[in-house]
């Protein structure tokens, strides 16, 4: 990658939970200007830990980044807030959803543009929404909890689109829903890359779908990088189909696991 493009950068970073529970253990981690990068791995790997040491949630769960650096466009950004960094254009959508329950479709994305003081561009941000997510339109007057699986993710989505972010850390979207849910949730990811010019960073286990979205990506294990590279590349790789995408009959565990691949890997060394 142009390192002059790129506008998130997380060095060898560590993190702990509880002081003990050492849960990250050098993860690096580069996203250029207005690409589309996956984190890939099975559940546990650390993607989701290593998206909330970016957006600033692991206190949250009594977590910290104890080695290593985090970057946005150059500045330091471990001490600061998670509103700092929505002001600086990071939003993170949780895993699972998220929505309020009791509040409309339409109060749920009102929710997400506390940061714009303008009623004008509040208004306009929620058409732009509406016309990413038409479905999200015709459902507007309804609570949230009376919706499927695929309009709360997308007005989760949504909600986050409402404080203008340039970068969107999104965990695990297709969890819960239907094939063809997930692709229509990923075509908006790809449009609103396409022509909002927002970068993306996203959490996924869906590995086949992650990848025919990306531009590049990194696959987890046990809290560590242990691959990565472009997207198209990592689809025809040997190793990832084998242990990723369902092709091949191998019953090995990991890829820590195969030898070539111990010998070949940079961080085993």
């Amino acid at each position: 990658m142009d390192p002059k493009k790129i506008v998130l950068n997380v060095s060898g970073i560590e993190v702990i939970y509880n002081h003990v529970i050492l849960v990250l253990k050098g993860v690096s981690l580069q996203v250029p200007e207005q690409g589309i990068v996956a984190l890939l791995g099975g559940n546990g790997a650390g993607k989701t830990t290593t998206l909330r040491a970016v957006s600033n949630l692991l206190q949250g769960e009594r977590g910290q980044v104890t080695k290593g650096s985090i970057e946005l466009r150059g500045e330091r950004i471990e001490n600061l807030t998670p509103a700092d960094l929505v002001q600086r254009g990071v939003v993170q959508v949780m895993e699972g959803r998220h929505c309020f329950a009791h509040l409309t479709i339409e109060e749920n994305l009102l929710t997400g543009s506390y940061t714009r003081k303008s009623k004008g561009e509040i208004a306009a941000n929620l058409d732009k929404v509406y016309a990413y997510f038409p479905r999200l339109k015709t459902r507007r007057t309804s609570q949230a909890a009376y919706t499927s699986g695929g309009e709360q993710q997308m007005c989760a989505i949504g909600r986050a689109l409402m404080a203008q972010p340039s970068i969107v850390l999104l965990d695990e979207p297709s969890m819960g829903l239907a094939p063809q849910i997930v692709e229509e949730v990923f075509e908006i990811v790809k449009d609103l890359n396409a022509k909002e010019k927002v970068t993306f960073l996203l959490a996924e286990q869906n590995t086949n779908m992650a990848l025919k979205y990306s531009d590049y990506g990194y696959i987890m294990e046990s809290g560590r990088i242990v691959m990565d590279g472009p997207a198209a590349e990592l689809a025809t790789n040997e190793d990832v189909k084998e242990f990723y995408l369902g092709v091949g009959g191998g019953q090995r565990k990991s890829f820590r696991e195969v030898k070539s691949y111990k010998r070949r890997k940079r961080w085993l060394a």
